[in-house]
Order: structure tokens, then C-alpha cells, then sequence
């Protein structure tokens, strides 16, 4: 009997506001270009992708604002941690993607960030920006899963106690 096939992706980080500050269209996946320092850091976990985002310029696809910290023991720095750095992907879904920028004013953002088969990638979206009501009814529906989860414990605690 063949092994279950685990998952071979090791995820670096996560942007845990996304979900909150967007409405998720489409997920993406795409390779980044990074130096060998960089990488070495993203081995580490130093890497941050709160308040980057995409952007399609002339036909390529670039992320801007990730902070990847420099590799303290390598010989040279970078520079700029938060340096603008080029995804890879096909030449098709990239113009998808600025087709669908342009026309619906979506924003290209970056989920997170993972290593799969040894290799750095970044899950980019297309992206509707919530409006601060979107924003409270989102935390409400929250409360009301909580509430429900809560009840439903409580539920099964009682019923438990009973049956004993």
C-alpha cells in the first residue's frame, strides 16, 4: 500500500490581515527572485509581508514592500531589506492579472510566503479593498461563530453530565 503523500511545503510566513483589510478573488502562485543572503534568511523565518503589495509594470510582475531581513552571517549585505523583487510566472497569467487590475480596480497582494520542492514562492491575490462596515461585519460574524461554537460545547458538556 503506496504512503499517504505528505505535503512538502513549508510555510515562512503568513499575512494575517489580508483576510481582514480584503475581499479574496483569485489565488496565484508565483516564484521570487531572491539573492542567496535571502534566502538563507527566509530558511529562518525573518521575513515580513505586512503592508506589501503587486504590481504588473511593462509586462512583469514585481512585489514591493516585503521586509526580508539580511543574512547575519553573510559576507555581504543587500542593502534594503524591503528592496522591490520580481516574481516569476507565466507570461499569460501575468497579463490576466493586469487586465484585471486595470479594468475592476482589484490590488494585487501577497498571502503568503512558503517554500515548496525547495523552492521560495509567494501566494499573490487579486484583491477588492473592504470598506470599514465590511470591516465590522466581518468581526460580527466572528462573534456569532464563537457564540455558536461556545453553545455548542456547552451543549455537549451538559449532555455528557447527563448521560452519567
Amino acid at each position: 500500500m503506496p504512503k499517504p503523500q505528505q505535503s512538502d511545503e513549508q510555510t515562512i510566513c503568513v499575512n494575517r490581515k489580508a483576510h481582514f483589510d480584503y475581499t479574496i478573488e483569485e489565488k496565484y502562485e508565483a516564484g521570487i527572485m531572491l539573492t542567496g543572503g535571502e534566502v538563507k534568511s527566509l530558511r529562518d523565518g525573518r521575513a515580513n509581508l505586512k503592508d506589501s503589495y503587486g504590481r504588473v509594470d511593462k509586462g512583469q510582475l514585481f512585489l514591493l514592500n516585503t521586509h526580508i531581513s539580511d543574512y547575519k552571517p553573510a559576507y555581504y549585505s543587500n542593502g534594503d531589506p524591503t528592496r522591490t523583487r520580481k516574481l516569476l510566472m507565466h507570461k499569460k497569467e501575468i497579463l490576466h492579472l493586469m487586465s484585471k487590475v486595470q479594468e475592476q480596480g482589484l490590488t494585487l497582494i501577497p498571502l503568503r510566503l512558503y517554500f515548496k520542492a525547495g523552492r521560495a514562492k509567494v501566494e499573490i491575490a487579486l484583491a477588492r479593498g473592504k470598506k470599514r462596515y465590511d470591516k465590522r461585519e466581518t468581526i460580527r460574524e466572528r462573534e456569532v461563530q464563537r457564540d455558536i461554537a461556545r453553545g455548542m460545547q456547552r451543549n455537549l458538556r451538559d449532555y455528557g453530565e447527563r448521560k452519567t
